[in-house]
């Protein structure tokens, strides 16, 4: 298999991690609130998957010049994302958040270019406009409302899209050399803890009255979307241009809606297949050629 058809599996594996965290992140904040449910279960990814890592010989130590790298990358790619997605929805609405938050693609390739030099060609921005169009379908006449009041939940979905597609430029301009299991540990743990040390500051965390499903649920982001989705991402990553593998990324608001109504019974209909089928063409036209 070709790097790019294994970096395409890899982005739908993403899509389908990344996506039905949203209907698991549903259910489980009626239990617990954002900031505690996200870092707790990406310590607890970070924790079983770096047991894991050991287990099987793959070493964890990273070296001396490589951590104000590390760092950097699980700020931009773990904390800014998390964290500002998160607290932007005490404004937003989860349609209104996910159409400002899937403008990372237009983001990295105007960051791609002078950066890394990928110059987008006619296929990509076409992929990119089908991608984009395909969310823009999947939110129309989802209650999206534009005010003042909204700004400030506005300008962190934004900031969030932007130091998203910075931290995958970024990544492709200056690679950590390190096993990718050992690079997924380190930047969900380190991208996670000022979440944690921050929730206590900001929410009440009752982990004592935490239901059978939410305990599931929280099992499920940490393995799942925490760990095997964001392997999949750095692989994909790996092995794609950054413009290209943030297109890749458009997979994950329909996947979410898809698997909310599947879930939860929500109503799919012509709107919802129409953007799956929208941004499923961006997504594999935009990956047609090489780099």
């Amino acid at each position: 298999m070709t790097p790019r058809a294994t970096g395409l599996l890899l982005l739908v594996l993403t899509g389908l991690g990344w996506g039905s965290n949203w209907p698991a992140m549903q259910l489980l904040l009626r239990e617990m609130p954002p900031l505690a449910a996200r870092s707790y279960a990406g310590l607890a990814s970070s924790l079983i998957f770096g047991l894991g890592a050991l287990a099987f010989g793959v070493t964890l130590r990273v070296p001396r010049r490589m951590w104000a790298r590390l760092m950097l990358s699980s700020l931009l790619n773990v904390t800014a994302w998390m964290g500002l997605a998160t607290v932007g929805l005490l404004w937003l609405s989860a349609a209104e958040a996910a159409t400002l938050a899937y403008t990372m693609p237009v983001w990295a390739a105007l960051l791609a270019w002078p950066i890394l030099g990928e110059r987008p060609s006619a296929a990509k921005l076409a992929g990119l406009v089908l991608g984009i169009g395909g969310v823009v379908i999947l939110f129309a006449g989802r209650g999206v409302e534009v005010g003042l009041e909204k700004l400030p939940g506005m300008l962190m979905l934004l900031a969030a899209a932007m130091l998203f597609a910075l931290g995958a430029v970024l990544s492709k301009r200056y690679p950590l050399p390190m096993h990718p299991v050992a690079a997924m540990v380190w930047q969900v743990g380190l991208g996670c803890l000022p979440l944690f040390l921050l929730s206590p500051f900001l929410e009440e965390v009752q982990l004592a009255e935490l239901s059978g499903l939410g305990w599931f649920l929280m099992g499920w982001m940490a393995i799942v979307a925490l760990g095997i989705a964001y392997l999949a991402w750095f692989g994909a990553l790996a092995r794609l241009p950054a413009s290209t593998a943030t297109i890749g990324t458009l997979l994950v608001p329909i996947v979410a809606v898809l698997a909310t109504g599947l879930l939860l019974g929500e109503p799919l209909g012509l709107r919802e297949w129409g953007a799956l089928g929208f941004t499923l063409a961006g997504v594999l036209l935009a990956t047609r050629q090489r780099a």
